[in-house]
């Protein structure tokens, strides 16, 4: 079985650090997608526990799992 990148909001340029869709507007998440999905080239592997807005709050969505190097469709960057 090989492994790809699903064609979703996670993995689209329009997608807002909001959760929102900048080209329809609406607030969406991973299970979203459309037909104007443009996807992101890059893998960026500095997201994660250590750099997610929501690390050790109450809105992580694995709060048990969370760890260095983990990465999640739940991650919003930090505000510098």
């Amino acid at each position: 079985m090989s492994i790809r990148l699903a064609s979703n909001c996670s993995h689209c340029e329009s997608l807002s650090t909001e959760n929102m869709c900048s080209v329809h507007k609406l607030k969406v998440n991973e299970n979203y997608t459309c037909d104007r999905f443009s996807l992101i080239f890059k893998l960026d592997l500095d997201r994660d526990c250590n750099n997610c807005l929501r690390n050790n709050t109450d809105s992580c969505a694995h709060p048990q799992k969370a760890a260095e190097g983990m990465l999640c469709s739940s991650w919003a960057p930090q505000a510098d």
